[in-house]
């Protein structure tokens, strides 16, 4: 009977050890959401051109993701019109019209390769706050617990503005007794 109780136990924690060391790459995954599996995405495909069948199938262009198709030829200039902006001036650099602005935000330095570095201390700040060993084991969400520390409470903030003074146009009216 003791045997028993015994080999269970080394079951369970193997169980464990093992479930904590699934993650081959060695990146934290907080926010576990998503479509299981690498199947495709029915939601990705939103033709903005009416479909239609083309008289030799063998003509097709190969499939190229994140390239263009034939009922979608310049997907990200076309979201770029959609948002406002203009289309020609994709990935031509900093317009003219905005080196003001950008020289503005820069005035107290730019710190080179700032991408870089904060992808480093995210990469650590998710390690270091990846779980327990039972959360990572049934794939709970533990994201807002991590980064809760660094999260801003929006009602302590509106109410700190609202009580020197400002006007906060956007957001929602005071509530009632305030």
């Amino acid at each position: 009977m003791q045997a028993g109780r015994g080999a269970l136990v080394i079951a369970a924690v193997a169980t464990l050890v093992l479930s904590a060391c699934s993650n081959s790459e060695g990146v934290p995954e907080l926010m576990n959401v998503g479509q299981p599996g690498a199947g495709p995405d029915e939601f990705a495909i939103l033709p903005t051109k009416p479909l239609v069948i083309p008289e030799n199938l063998a003509e097709l262009p190969a499939p190229t993701p994140g390239g263009g198709n034939l009922t979608d030829p310049t997907p990200n200039a076309d979201a770029i019109a959609a948002l406002g902006g203009r289309p020609g001036a994709q990935g031509t650099g900093i317009p003219a019209s905005d080196t003001g602005l950008v020289g503005y935000a820069g005035r107290y330095g730019v710190t080179p390769g700032i991408r870089q570095t904060l992808a480093a201390e995210d990469l650590e700040w998710r390690r270091d706050n990846d779980g327990r060993v039972l959360e990572r084991l049934f794939n709970v969400n533990v994201y807002y617990r991590a980064y809760e520390i660094q999260s801003l409470d929006q009602v302590r903030e509106l109410d700190r503005w609202r009580a020197r003074g400002v006007r906060t146009e956007s957001a929602p009216p005071p509530r009632p007794g305030e």
